[in-house]
């Protein structure tokens, strides 16, 4: 049998469904770490198997990867590394293939889609992409008045299948609003279809930056980010601002024993994308919020920024 490793609660919606549900009845070996953000301990434990599966998404990659023992453990029966849940960073998973000699492959859902809509092959990995369909599976992309786009074209993602849900429990209002008549529903996320088929994410609609008049979208900038090194974690948001209606901030957490410098990111920014997405402010921290599967959350520090506003209006 397989032996995976389970570093998601089983209440949530992909471990439910793929752990304890399509693993479990296929006779594999699930092995639940309780506490992924408790590295030592987690490592010690996948010291104890030769695993051939691992699931996990982009922030647990990257703190595994920084972390010496982790390095050390043995990879040679690792055949299949899955990720899902936000976005996979490019550094992330050259990194993760460096490090484990295994290449990740990165599929996209939500719960709603019960957890899977789309995938890349095994054997035909398009990193930077969420693959193609799942069987039975319908995907397209539509503007703001909902009408389909060509291939190639930015939108929102929209999904149609046997998995998708059949609404919210007793909230037939909040279901209208993502879920059509004819079955399709509304992700909330901006993608594109390459003429290959295969999809990319461009980024959570609700988490587009407008600059000027100009979209801009914090998964490219993070992106860049991760590039600059001694660069941990970093997110990216827009605070209001009376010029260009939004301005760019981003929050940074370096490495263990690693000074980055505001001039420093500044100069990778202005070296790597176009004027309108330099960030305004850069702001370092510990750690950022996530949620209890390692997913930073935007909302959050969007949130804070707007208190920190609505206080300084007030005085």
């Amino acid at each position: 049998c397989e032996i995976l490793i389970t570093p998601l609660p089983l209440y949530h919606i992909y471990a439910f469904t793929f752990h304890c549900m399509a693993m479990m009845l296929i006779g594999n070996h699930n092995i639940l770490i309780s506490n992924p953000r408790d590295l030592p301990a987690m490592v010690k434990e996948l010291s104890k198997w030769k695993f051939s599966g691992f699931v996990g998404l982009n922030t647990l990659f990257v703190a595994l990867c920084n972390n010496e023992g982790f390095r050390k453990l043995d990879f040679s029966a690792l055949k299949v590394t899955l990720s899902g849940g936000m976005a996979l960073q490019l550094a992330a998973a050259e990194r993760w293939k460096a490090v484990t000699g295994c290449a990740i492959c990165e599929g996209y859902g939500m719960t709603e889609t019960s957890p899977v809509a789309t995938v890349n092959p095994i054997q035909n990995i398009q990193i930077g992409t969420i693959g193609i369909p799942v069987p039975s599976t319908l995907c397209k992309i539509v503007d703001d008045a909902g009408v389909e786009q060509p291939m190639g074209e930015i939108g929102e993602l929209c999904v149609k299948g046997p998995q998708v849900m059949k609404g919210y429990w007793q909230r037939q209002e909040a279901t209208d609003e993502i879920l059509d008549s004819e079955g399709w529903l509304k992700t909330g996320d901006i993608a594109l279809i390459q003429p290959d088929g295969y999809m990319r994410i461009v980024d959570r609609k609700k988490d587009m930056i407008l600059v000027s008049g100009f979209n801009v979208y914090p998964n490219e900038l993070e992106d860049v980010l991760t590039t600059l090194p001694g660069v941990l974690q970093c997110a990216a948001i827009g605070v209001p601002d009376e010029k260009s209606g939004e301005a760019i901030k981003i929050f940074i957490v370096a490495k263990p024993g690693v000074t980055l410098t505001k001039e420093q990111v500044m100069e990778h920014m202005r070296a790597n994308v176009t004027g309108y997405k330099v960030p305004r402010s850069v702001e370092f921290r510990d750690a950022l919020p996530t949620t209890n599967v390692g997913k930073i959350l935007r909302r959050e520090l969007r949130d804070e920024e707007l208190k920190k506003l609505k206080a300084k209006n007030a005085a």
